[in-house]
């Protein structure tokens, strides 16, 4: 049975499948990323993993996989097939491509950015299946984004595109990891609710999950905290949509998983907001975690398209 190897690397885990040339999950696996091993450990967990993979795939399937796409976080150079920085796991300049082709015996290798990875997933098989022109973006520990357009991701001319996380709400704001002030991500990520609820509620435990049950049950406190989250996202997501127009935004992440909680006040906001603009449908994203890891098998699947028609 004919299949490729997907791989997406987190900081925390790593999730992987063997995906067939329908898109079915012909096996699914997880492992951990053990980052406090080293980036060096870190590497060679991921050229174990797939070359187990590889192995799995000939045992049970009959013949070896046709190819691998691999998705990790931080700076990618998805062209030359580096992974150029990642912060969680401590690496520079891996040369991944490289060194999981020579491990999984010459197959092509196809490498890509997370959320990218994800996005590519959510836009052609997710929440925006049958759109031609998508923003998928995740809230989670920060914000970042996926520019979907005409079934690929728009990467950019050095790889940066859609990093809306550090788009300007508020230049009086708090300092954000990038140097500027005021980021989106500082005021309307999951962490950045959770910080401002846990100073609020006097918990300091307390989470964006907790700020959300705590909306549902009318606390005002909370409802204050929540409000300004969505009035800053709601900001981000217009300037992001007088750039790109797109036809479909696709909002993930830990904070999304506060279903209409977010996106009753946060569509309502967005539309109080624009002027000239057309209204995209906002939607909650479909695939959950596993969009980075189906995301890694269309890469793979494309590059061997690519390859044939080549």
């Amino acid at each position: 049975m004919k299949h490729v190897i997907a791989l997406d690397v987190g900081g925390t885990g790593m999730k992987a499948a063997l995906v067939g040339a329908d898109g079915a999950l012909l096996y699914e696996t997880r492992r951990a990323t053990g980052r406090e091993r080293g980036p060096d450990a870190v590497v060679e967990s991921i050229l174990g993993f797939a070359a187990d993979l590889r192995a799995y795939g000939e045992e049970h399937f009959g013949e070896s996989a046709l190819a691998a796409g691999v998705a990790v976080p931080g700076i990618v150079d998805a062209a030359q097939g580096i992974a150029v920085y990642a912060a969680n796991l401590g690496w520079r300049d891996v040369p991944m491509r490289r060194l999981l082709g020579e491990r999984l015996g010459g197959v092509p290798v196809a490498l890509g950015h997370d959320v990218r990875t994800g996005g590519l997933a959510e836009g052609r098989i997710g929440a925006g299946r049958g759109a031609d022109r998508f923003l998928f973006i995740p809230l989670g520990t920060g914000i970042a984004g996926a520019i979907g357009i005409a079934g690929a991701i728009e990467e950019g001319a050095h790889g940066y595109a859609g990093e809306i996380g550090h788009i300007v709400i508020r230049p009086d704001g708090p300092d954000c990891g990038c140097g500027q002030r005021g980021c989106l991500e500082t005021l309307a990520s999951a962490s950045a609710v959770s910080r401002a609820w846990a100073a609020a509620s006097g918990d300091p435990k307390a989470d964006a999950a907790d700020c959300a049950k705590a909306v549902e049950s009318g606390d005002p406190k909370a409802v204050e905290v929540w409000q300004e989250a969505v009035e800053a996202l709601a900001a981000g997501l217009v300037t992001a949509l007088t750039l790109l127009d797109p036809r479909t935004l696709i909002i993930g992440g830990g904070l999304a998983e506060a279903g209409e909680t977010l996106f009753t006040p946060l569509r309502a906001a967005v539309e109080e907001r624009v002027t000239f603009q057309k209204l995209p449908h906002i939607v909650p994203a479909a695939l959950g975690d596993t969009a980075g890891c189906l995301g890694a098998g269309l890469l793979a699947w494309d590059l061997l398209s690519t390859e044939v028609s080549a």
